[in-house]
């Protein structure tokens, strides 16, 4: 029988599961589909699991429910979350990527124990989009000519205008919060739009002063369209890993990737 894995979390935070060697069931969570969810013991850690078949069809709401998992578990200890679609084929190839990579799992959570993570979507006008589209060049033609050349340095020059007023919020939204650490990433919008997706990593003790700054945040960029969640898990913030012995979720329909922890790419 595989396991499909949720994430990783440290054995002492489940007293119950000092006393056992085998998985044991997790009572008060329900796992992709409702299978039951087992606590797997592996030295001083404890794999969240449920068990899977590679025949096993996942449904629309799977990926919601992997995130719901990781959520209970989230509230009650420090874990790292693995990407949806994570699959062990049998219980030794669990027992040997956590032995593989023990020393890696056990860093991160001791350097994320007590943290969460701040997700703020901040949405601007794209000061470049009609110059843009007005510059962006034709093929060139088997002569390159003065005109075409001219166009692709007037291009570059808009699109490094933008990354200048990208990088520039999200300096004074680094200012205004000061999170510990922080993954940005820029995409643009139709119309005329571009999204900041910002990821914070915070002391979750300070969860209550993170949302005030976030109040007078909106009242001071107006300019801007800014929505908040969390705190969340910090999926942005654990750390890739070199040892991946898990069996690609393509055995579970083609899901997700190779098993691996969720990173912050």
């Amino acid at each position: 029988m595989a396991w499909y894995a949720y994430c990783i979390t440290e054995r002492q935070a489940f007293p119950e599961l000092l006393r056992h060697r085998k998985p044991i069931p997790m009572e008060a969570v329900t796992g992709i589909q409702g299978n039951q969810i087992f606590l797997y013991p592996a030295s001083d850690l404890a794999v969240i699991v449920s068990e899977c078949s590679a025949a096993e069809k996942m449904s629309d709401r799977a990926g919601m429910e992997h995130a719901r998992v990781i959520s209970d578990c989230f509230k009650t200890s420090t874990v790292l979350p693995f990407r949806f679609g994570t699959v062990f084929a049998d219980d030794e190839a669990l027992r040997r990527s956590i032995r593989s990579n023990q020393r890696q799992f056990l860093t991160n959570i001791e350097r994320l124990r007590g943290k969460a993570e701040m997700h703020l979507k901040v949405v601007l006008d794209d000061c470049c989009r009609d110059q843009i589209k007005r510059y962006t060049p034709p093929a060139p033609p088997p002569t390159v000519g003065k005109a075409y050349l001219s166009n692709l340095r007037e291009n570059a020059a808009l699109q490094r205008e933008r990354q200048t007023k990208a990088r520039a919020v999200t300096v004074q939204m680094h200012r205004m919060f000061a999170p510990l650490a922080e993954e940005v990433t820029c995409r643009r919008m139709d119309p005329g739009k571009m999204l900041l997706d910002i990821a914070h990593l915070i002391d979750s003790a300070s969860v209550e002063r993170y949302q005030n700054k976030y109040s007078s945040a909106s009242l001071l960029m107006k300019d801007c369209q800014m929505q908040l969640s969390g705190p969340w898990p910090p999926y942005h913030f654990v750390h890739r890993l070199t040892h991946h012995n898990a069996s690609p979720a393509t055995a579970v329909h083609g899901v997700g990737r190779a098993a691996n922890l969720a990173a912050s790419a």
